[in-house]
Parts: C-alpha cells; structure tokens; sequence
C-alpha cells in the first residue's frame, strides 16, 4: 500500500506540473537569411538559471516565449543548412516583454542534401537516417501518424497497420527519441494525432552504444521516431470513439494525451471485437542492450495473431515522461491486454513419400492475458559522465482449448480418423534489469563504455490432451476402446535466466582514426522439468507407446565470452573499421529421467572478422557493407537425450550437438536526387551458417493406426546458407501530386533435412533432402493527392513462391499470386468524405485456390465546432470472401485456410479535442469546412 501511494502521489504531481501553469515575461523574435527570406522550422532554445524551453519557428519566422522566469537569458537558434547562431540578451528594466530584432543566419557551406517544396524542407539524409517533414503532406483533418507514414517514399502501411521502411519491418516507435508504449508500433501510430507531428525519421539504429559512441557492431533495427513540433508541447489532446454495427461488432476507444515543456502523460483504452490490439506485447522495449539468449523474452505476441479468426480485445495503457532537469529524465509505461480469439481452420497435409493425405478441421480458443511495466531513467551526471537504467516487468497468463478433427488416406484409401481435444494453460511471470554508463576521457573522442543486462523469466504450463481414433482398417474393426482412446496429461515448467556485459575502450589515433577494444560476456542458464502419462478412458496408464510416459528434470547453460578489437577510419567520403574478435563458448548441463542420466559438456571456439565499410558517392548516395558473426545455442528440445512422445511423434534430442554460427553480411545502396523526387534503396543480405542444426526425421505409416514419426538432430557439417534483397524506387512529381513506387525483391533459403520411411532404418538408411526456396515479389504503386480532398492509389502485387528439393518426391507446386488493389478517398462536399478500398486476389498452386474480392467502403460526415464530430458508416468485405491462405513447404506439404473478419457494417462516432497553449495546430483551409482548392 505504501508503495501504491507513492505512485499515485507521484502520478499527481506530474498532473499537476502538467495542469498549472506560472506567470513570467514574454520574448518574441524573428529569423531571416542573408537574402531577408523567413526561415520557418528553425529550433529556438531560451535557457537561463531557472528557464529551459524549445520551439520552432513559424512560416513567418517568428518565435515566441511565455512565462519566461529570469531576467537575463540566452537564445540559441539552429537549422538544417545553416551556422547555429547563439546571444545573451537581459530585459530592459520594469518591462515584462521584449521583441528581439531580426537573427541573420548565415549559410552552412556544408549543408546536408535536401529537397525543398515551397520554402519548406521535406527530405534529408544524415548517415542512417532519413527525415522527413510532416509540412505539406496534404493530410485531412483528423489523421494520424499512420497516414502521414502513407505519404513516405521508401515507407509502406499494409492493412493491418504493419510499417515497413526500405524493405525492412519498423520495430519499435519513439516519441522525441524516447520509446512511447515500450516501443509498440502501431500503438503510436494509430493514435497519435498528424497535426501535431513536425518530423518523422526512419532511423538505422544499432543500439544505445553506437547511439552513444558512433560505434556501429552487428545488426541494426528499423527504428520510427516522431518529432513532435515543439510549439505543441504545452497543451493536451483526447480523442473518443464508440461503434456498434451487425454481427454484434463492436469498438470503444479513448486517447487523452498531456504535454507540457517537461512532461508528457498519455493514457489509451480500447475494447473492441474488429481484431484491433492496441499493444504488442512481443517488443522488448527499452533496453540499454542488445540481449542474447533466451531469457526474459515474452511469449506469444499480440500482432499477426490477431489477423486469423475473430479476436475480442480489451486494454488499457499509461505511458509518463517526465524531464526534472535537463540532465535527470525518466519515461516509462504500464500496458495490459486481454485477448479471446477463436479460430477456425481448415488443413490440407500431404506427407511425401510416404502416399499419405490429411484433411483436417480445427476450432481454437486462445486466451491470453498480458501485463507490461518498465520505465527509463536517464541522467548525465556531468558533461562526461551519461547513466541510464531501464527496469521492466511482466506477466503472461495464456489458456487454449483446441479441438481438431482429422480424415487420414493412404494410398487415396480412406485409413483412419481421429478427434483430438487439447486443454493448455501456462503462466510466465518475468523481469529484467538493464543499465549503461559511458564516460568521456577526452575531448579528442577517448571513451569508456560498459553496459549490461539481467532477464528472469519462469513459464508453468499444464496440458491435458484427449486423442480419439477411428481405425477403417477391416482387420481392425475389433480393437478396444482403451487402445483407441488416448489422454496425455502434461504439466511442464521452463526456468530461463540469461545475463551479460559489454566493455568498450576507444582510443583516438589521430583526428579521423581511432582504435576500440571490446569484451563481451553472456550466459543464458536454463532449468526445466517435464512430466507426462497417458492414460485411456478408464484412467489407466498405456504402456505400449515408448515415451509416453517420462518424468525428466534437466538444466543446461549456454555461455560465451568475446574479445576483439578494431580500427575506425573516417573523413567526409569513407568511414571504415576492421578488425577480429575471439569468441570461445561453453554448452553444459544435466538431464535426469526416472532411470537414466546424461551429461552435456561442449565446447567450442569462433574466430571472427569485424568489418564496416561506407562510401559517399555524394550528400545524398552512398554504399554501407557490414560483416557480423554470433553463436546460438541448440533449443531444448534439440538437446534433452530423452523420449519424448506426444500424439504418434517421438522425440529425442543430441546433448552431443555444437551451436550454430551465423555468419552475416549486408550491402545496403542508397541513391537518387531528392530535389527532384527520386528515391532509390537497394539492401542485400546474406547468411552462411556453419553448423545448422537439422532434422532426422523417421516417418512410417501403420495401417489404422496412423503416420508415426521419430525425429532425431545433428550438426550438418556442409555450411547452409540464405540470401534475401530488396530494392525500391519512388519518384514524386508536381508537388507531391503524383507518386510512383517500385519495389520487389528476392529470397533464396536453402534448408537441409534427412529422411527415412522404413520403421527399421538404420542411420545408413536416411536420405538428405536439400530444399531450394526461391520467393520473387515484385510491387508497383500510384498515388495521385491534389489536395487534401482527393486520393487515388492504385496498384498490384506480384509473388511467385518456387520449391525444390533433391529428392524429386519432395518437388512442389510452385504459387502464384497476383494482388490488384484501388484505395480512394473524395470529399463530397466541405464535410463529408468517402472512401474506397478494393482488392483481388489471383491464386494459383494451392490445394484450394480460393481467389477473394475484397470491398471496403465507407462515408463519412463531420460536424461540430472545427469538425471535432465525425460520424461514419463503414462496411467490410461487402461480398463476404474473405478467406487467408497459407503454405509451408518440407518433409510435409501444407495448405491452411483459415477464417477472418467477414462482411458486417459498423456505424461509429467520433469526437477530437486539442487545446494547445499557442492555439490548435494551423490549417491551411481557403475553402470552407476544411477543404482547399484542388492543384491541378
């Protein structure tokens, strides 16, 4: 209770500051360039002994300061392209404003490559980052993030709200570069208002320490940070949202977000049943370090689920950002979801080889319940010292009853059916703890660095499984009930603990190079036991199923350290290091059955290449190519040297295996001629694992009885290799009014495997079945915006999915699909809107080539004071086909159809409020109601 109290004081404290303003002085000014033009976007800062503030320039150039405190004060100016202007200024005496005479800023010989479109900034690339400007987007009143990301080239939106950037899914999202919602993507997009948004930046980010250091190591993510325009700051928004439609569809949703200079207080809410989760509780926000390993990872996350069967979504989330000083900040979030899908399914098997065919009808419950708190506390203790610790809990409480019915055919005979109810319940509590602190030696770039992490997690799972068959074999019709019947009772609990540390020491050799010598440790530490029976109808064990019933405990550890070192070189066209890193790694435990035991002791020693090579053909083209190299230890169940039998399929793990070593190298091209709307990306990357742990698959057929399988592991000692590229291109035309974007790609995996169909093979007797993936897409897009009142965007997608194997029976059908879309969007009249939204599907080499018509529609007609009032009727999948195709390619061909969102109608009222300490955001509407004269 004690520590509740603190917290809710807490929490008003920060209402407070948020709510109650100060009375003080008012500065005012004006920018100009050497040619007396206004410099609009420019940010502004007023610090003094008891002021901080930021803004940014107006169209006009104008800046404006309230409930300024001191009497004597510096302003500072900086912007893109031009020398950052700094000045002391102190108020006349007796008077409460002052209006500062015009800033002349010079121009910045070395500017950045921009495009500039009616006086304002729109794109600029600085290294590993690309920026865009929210101005002129031609956004209709009442957007959010989402649609401003629509208007990006090089950036995609799918249906779902999944954002893409350069061929590269957007992992986590920032707020002013601090992780909004522990870093959930579409949580920020989805609900973060456009018209508040200044920038928005696609960023390579490899991490705090290269953030820190400019040090780049191993693989970076796609990182989405929003700029919030800084004269927005001091004000509060909400937004409110309640439908109901057919098929008792229904959605409640709510935003409120506060901001002050120092504060930012969000709170959201949804409950709905439209497959729409607000969190995503896969991202592992926040961290100040990359994790290794397998602990303290959630499982089993919110998006991508939902987009199969018929989701009811509760949540709720609270995310606080408070800066008590300029040097002292903390930011952090609580989130909790509650999801209950059913799913429908039906599935096609074709085992090869082995003449077998299933078909099978699944319907499948899953609850899941997700809890999420962590925060980050930032402090530069001095200009040279820099700590930040990040503290995160959770709590995962997930339930599924999946029932399955199944028909088996052999040799296109009918053989046998099976009904198969499963019950699953699991918890995982989880914590982790991560933290940095990085010192400045020298002003010349000598730097210490070290960081670290520590993640806990426990699952208890209980399974209860009842397996009922019907055999159609003659000589079989007389079998009893209690060699049919089969129940497996299971009840497991996994134990993960995984830590680490990282040391970095950089040296400077002269003003371009520099030496770093880096350390590396991480254990990941497992504990886990497992304990089933089989029992019939009547509660009696079955003892004729080898590894039904087992009662095991085993725990093993995966330890690593590395040691390298490198050298960075750097001028204004090439930025390179290179270098070598030792890295000797240790695989060990325990395994213990009711009768046996195995020890696991492997060790193992990597030498690996350090490399990063940049070349910059211009301001605005370059090459990047960048080598990495890690360790993964074998799974569990790869390595517990037990019987291990569930439902006809055994398996016994190698405690003999090595891990795997991935090597991975990447070339990423960027180009074009931002002035003129041209955009070029081009990213390859490719992976030689050296190795690969693969199946030994043993699959039989025993007439009425069903297809049994033994699955064994070992190392394949041929290296197994992947290559994956994408490329785009956009072109933007009169203003942004017609966009053109051209994007594909190509995916090579190879994938190993053995395989033997005779229940007495010996390992002489396995095959090696080598497996030749090759996807080829290929996307063409148009957008044509003349205004805010107007959207078309045609286009189609191309995917062609080939498969081979070097065991001719494996040989596959190869797939096509073609995917015609049109979306539009017309203002009717100043405040109504409709929309559009049709899309085909052209299916070929599935088992059920279903091929779906797509149609969403909607109008939408605002009302109120500044169109707050938005009322809307929607309708989904207007000719009821929507269906979702899946195929996986192996030892097993499979086809899953599975049910989606049908046709329903949803009537929904929308209410929008903003009310900012400078006034609501400008518009730029002539016309009324919001509209603006289309530009031909």
């Amino acid at each position: 209770m004690k520590s509740l109290k603190i917290a809710c004081i807490s929490v008003l404290v920060l209402i407070a500051q948020f709510v109650y303003g100060q009375t003080g002085k008012t500065v005012q000014g004006m920018l100009r360039d050497t040619e007396a033009r206004p410099i609009s976007g420019a940010t502004v800062k007023l610090v003094s002994a008891q002021d901080s503030m930021v803004m940014t320039s107006s169209p006009a150039g104008i800046y404006n300061f309230e409930q300024v405190k001191a009497e004597k004060f510096k302003i500072t100016v900086s912007s893109l392209g031009f020398d950052t202007y700094s000045k002391d200024f102190e108020y006349p005496s007796g008077q409460q404003k002052i209006f500062i005479p015009s800033f002349v800023l010079d121009v910045n010989s070395n500017l950045i490559e921009e495009v500039v479109i009616s006086g304002v900034l729109t794109v600029q690339v600085k290294g590993d980052t690309v920026e865009y400007s929210a101005q002129g987007l031609k956004l209709r009143e009442g957007a959010v993030a989402e649609d401003a990301l629509k208007r990006l080239q090089g950036v995609e939106v799918d249906k779902d709200g999944n954002v893409t950037a350069q061929g590269e899914s957007v992992t986590r999202v920032r707020i002013n570069g601090k992780d909004f919602f522990g870093g959930d993507v579409k949580t920020a997009t989805k609900n973060l208002p456009a018209n508040i948004i200044d920038k928005i930046q696609i960023v390579d980010d490899y991490g705090d320490m290269a953030n820190i250091t400019g040090n780049r190591t191993g693989d970076s993510e796609k990182v989405l940070n929003i700029q919030i325009d800084p004269k927005y700051n001091s004000g509060w928004m909400t937004t409110l949202r309640a439908a109901g439609g057919t098929d008792e569809r229904f959605q409640t949703t709510g935003m409120l977000m506060g901001m002050t200079n120092k504060t930012q207080v969000s709170v959201l809410g949804n409950w709905n049943n439209l497959n729409a989760s607000l969190f995503d509780f896969q991202t592992v926000g926040g961290g100040a370090r990359n994790r290794s390993g397998g602990g303290g990872r959630p499982g089993g996350g919110q998006f991508g689920n939902n987009q199969e069967g018929i989701t009811e979504t509760s949540s709720i989330g609270l995310n606080v950002r408070h800066d008590f000083t300029d040097k002292f900040k903390i930011y952090g979030s609580y989130s909790f979801e509650r999801n209950d899908n059913n799913t429908l399914s039906n599935t096609f098997r074709e085992y090869i080889g082995l003449n077998q065919m299933e078909e099978e009808d699944a319907n499948n419950n899953s609850i899941r319940a997700n809890h999420r708190f962590e925060t980050n506390i930032e402090w530069n203790i001095s200009d040279k010292d820099y700590i930040k610790l990040t503290p995160q809990f959770g709590f995962n409480d997930n339930a599924t009853n999946n029932m399955a019915s199944s028909i088996l055919f052999r040799d296109s005979l009918l053989d046998n059916s099976q009904l198969q109810n499963t019950l699953s319940n699991s918890t995982t509590p989880r914590y982790n703890l991560s933290g940095l602190y990085n010192r400045r030696l020298n002003n010349r770039g000598r730097n210490f660095f070290i960081n670290f992490n520590v993640d806990n997690s426990v699952t208890t799972q209980d399974l209860n499984e009842a397996l009922e068959r019907l055999v159609y074999d003659p000589t079989n019709q007389q079998t009893p009930i209690s060699e049919i019947y089969q129940q497996v009772i299971q009840d497991v609990q996994n134990k993960s603990w995984n830590a680490g540390t990282s040391i970095s020491y950089t040296e400077p050799l002269t003003d371009k190079s520099k030496i770093e010598v880096t350390y590396d440790y991480n254990i990941s530490d497992y504990d886990n036991f497992d304990r089933q029976r089989a029992i019939d109808r009547e509660e009696n064990p079955i003892d004729g199923l080898p590894g039904s019933n087992y009662n095991y405990d085993y725990d093993y550890s995966f330890t690593t350290h590395r040691a390298g070192a490198s050298y960075m070189f750097e001028n204004d066209k090439i930025k390179y290091s290179f270098g070598a890193a030792v890295q000797p790694s240790l695989l060990r435990g325990d395994a213990f059955s009711m009768n046996d035991a195995a020890v696991i002791n492997r060790t193992n020693f990597n030498f690996v290449p350090i490399a990063r090579f940049e070349y910059k053909f211009s301001r605005q083209s370059n090459i990047t190519m960048s080598y990495s190299g890690r360790a993964t230890e074998p799974t569990v169940t790869q390595i517990l040297p037990f019987e291990v039998t569930r439902n006809l399929m055994t398996t016994t793990g190698n405690p003999n295996l090595d891990p795997e070593f991935r090597h991975q190298l990447q070339f990423r091209v960027r180009a074009g001629d931002v002035q003129k709307g041209k955009t070029f990306f081009a990213v390859l990357r490719t992976e030689l694992i050296n190795d690969r742990i693969v199946s030994m698959n043993q699959r039989f057929n025993r007439p009425g009885e069903g297809i049994y399988q033994f699955v064994d592991y070992i190392n394949e000692r041929d290296p197994v290799y992947n290559i994956n590229s994408f490329y785009m291109f956009g072109r933007s035309l009169k203003d942004k009014t017609y966009n053109i974007m051209y994007m594909g790609g190509i995916s090579y995996n190879k994938n190993v495997s053995y395989l033997a169909t005779d229940s007495l093979a010996t390992f002489d007797d396995y095959r090696k079945n080598t497996t030749n993936n090759i996807v080829l897409t290929q996307n063409a897009f148009f957008r044509y915006t003349p205004s805010e009142n107007l959207e078309i965007n045609p286009g189609v997608r191309f995917t062609y999915n080939m498969t081979n194997s070097s065991l001719p029976e494996f040989e596959a059908p190869n797939i096509t699909t073609i995917a015609p879309s049109l979306i539009g969007s017309v203002n009717l009249g100043p405040n109504t809107i409709f929309g559009a939204d049709l899309s085909k599907s052209f299916n070929r080499g599935f088992a059920n080539n279903a091929n779906p018509f797509i149609i969403n529609s909607y109008i939408e007609h605002r009302f109120l004071k500044g169109q707050r009032g938005a009322l809307r009727l929607q309708g989904f999948d207007l000719l009821n086909q929507q269906i979702n195709l899946n195929r996986s390619v192996g030892e097993v061909l499979t086809d899953t159809q599975t049910n989606r969102l049908a046709r329903y109608f949803l009537l929904s009222f929308t209410f929008r409020f903003q009310k900012f300490a400078l006034g609501a955001p400008e518009q730029e509407n002539n016309f009324p109601g919001g509209m603006r004269r289309p530009r031909m």
